[in-house]
């Protein structure tokens, strides 16, 4: 169960209440699809309302729920920063798990939870720190437009999608934007400790194969069978290794972990480079070309027949600027008589790791740690951000945690045990409370 403590309201800073506010977030389960998101979003209303701080809650659907607010900075002429989080998180079988998934329990120096890093940490973070603010009577320099939005785990059309299609005023006048998945440590040594900001992540197209054949009885010679054409492209597209291709953001990121470790790294040789990341190593290599991995397959209602059709998803994920070539290595791949079609597609984006935003990040970071090198990253997932930078808003993946080094960070990503250090989310309520003074 959550700590408790004993300090009066008033008393109660950000570090004391993020733990906390976490737990009780964690124990509201939100799985998308089977839980909406109404509970959690009312929880939030509920917890700035306690400190002053209005908000509304946005309904997509009956209680697919999203919770709006804003905070006054202290100069109006200034573009509002935005910042957005998730509160739907994917399920989780609880026995396959050592704790229960949605008990919120601290363990080993970790609170353990679905949604503990993806991402009710980041909206425990932010919650705990505009609470203390509104306590203490602080401004933030620039507006603060607060969004816990529902949906995110299925794609966000009934939540970030839907905000930004009906309801853009809310956002219209922010120019910048942080959320998930970025600053976060990954340690190369003891005193050395590259902090990934996401300033791009890959594009989704989520496709549905389907094969036709002629159906007919299980026991016959059979050439025309969709089950077996469905299965040789799944096949062809699953066992396919894409080019290397090397894109401004991970040229960045290898130039900057070169200057920030020493190493002789040529960013155009990731056989080379990639090795020496060490836990890093298996995202990036998702990063540095396009993907497209079998994920579900559909055929048949009975042993002895052979059915007239087969169907099959592909989760692809394309770089940036590279959509059109990976859908025509896809169509070259699944052949003749295997249909495609699209399930969820959703953009590529991509920022410039450059601006006053980003020297305050990274200025935020060292304060905290005087071994932070803060490098850009590209992720391979995808975020709300592929929503709000439609509007024009420049986004970035910054949730801030000081990590154990030996702590496999991404595996927790939608898996088992998923928990987060004590110790590394107040480290990333002090990170951004110095960012949100200074930005």
């Amino acid at each position: 169960m959550s700590q408790s403590h004993s300090s009066t309201t008033t008393e109660v800073t950000a570090q004391d209440e993020v733990v906390d506010l976490l737990g009780e977030l964690i124990r509201i389960n939100t799985s998308n699809p089977t839980h909406p998101e109404r509970p959690a979003a009312e929880w939030v209303a509920a917890k700035l309302d306690e400190v002053g701080i209005t908000s509304q809650i946005i309904e997509a659907a009956p209680g697919r729920a999203s919770t709006i607010a804003r905070i006054e900075g202290s100069d109006p002429s200034r573009a509002p920063l935005l910042i957005h989080g998730h509160l739907d998180v994917v399920p989780a079988q609880a026995g396959e798990w050592s704790v229960d998934p949605f008990g919120g329990e601290i363990r080993d120096g970790y609170l353990w939870g679905r949604g503990a890093i993806d991402m009710k940490d980041m909206d425990a973070m932010t919650l705990a720190l505009v609470r203390e603010w509104s306590r203490a009577g602080r401004k933030p320099p620039r507006d603060l437009v607060l969004a816990f939005v529902s949906d995110e785990e299925a794609g966000g059309r009934q939540g970030a999608h839907y905000l930004v299609d009906n309801h853009p005023d809310l956002f219209g006048a922010c120019t910048e934007a942080i959320s998930e998945v970025g600053g976060f440590s990954v340690s190369l040594d003891e005193n050395t400790r590259l902090y990934l900001i996401q300033t791009a992540e890959k594009g989704i197209d989520w496709l549905r194969l389907r094969a036709t054949g002629r159906p007919g009885h299980g026991s016959m010679v059979h050439d025309d069978n969709a089950v077996t054409r469905l299965a040789a492209a799944v096949s062809r597209v699953g066992t396919h290794e894409f080019p290397v291709l090397v894109t401004d953001t991970i040229r960045a990121m290898v130039e900057a972990i070169a200057a920030a470790t020493g190493m002789d790294l040529d960013p155009d040789d990731p056989d080379e480079w990639v090795p020496k990341l060490g836990g890093m190593a298996r995202m990036i290599g998702a990063v540095i070309r396009n993907t497209a991995n079998p994920t579900m397959l559909e055929a048949g209602y009975k042993t002895n027949v052979i059915p007239s059709s087969a169907e099959a998803t592909i989760d692809a994920r394309f770089l940036p600027g590279q959509e059109d070539a990976l859908l025509a290595q896809i169509d070259e791949l699944i052949g003749e008589g295997v249909e495609r079609e699209f399930l969820v597609r959703d953009i590529a984006v991509e920022t410039t790791f450059d601006g006053a935003l980003v020297d305050a990040m990274s200025a935020a970071l060292r304060a905290e740690d005087p071994g932070a090198h803060p490098v850009p990253y590209l992720m391979s997932g995808g975020t709300d951000a592929k929503s709000f930078s439609t509007l024009g808003i420049r986004c970035f993946g910054f949730s801030p945690l000081l990590l154990p080094p030996d702590l496999d960070f991404t595996a927790l990503f939608h898996g088992i045990d998923e928990r987060v250090p004590i110790e590394g989310l107040k480290f990333g309520v002090r990170v951004l409370d110095r960012l949100l003074s200074n930005c």
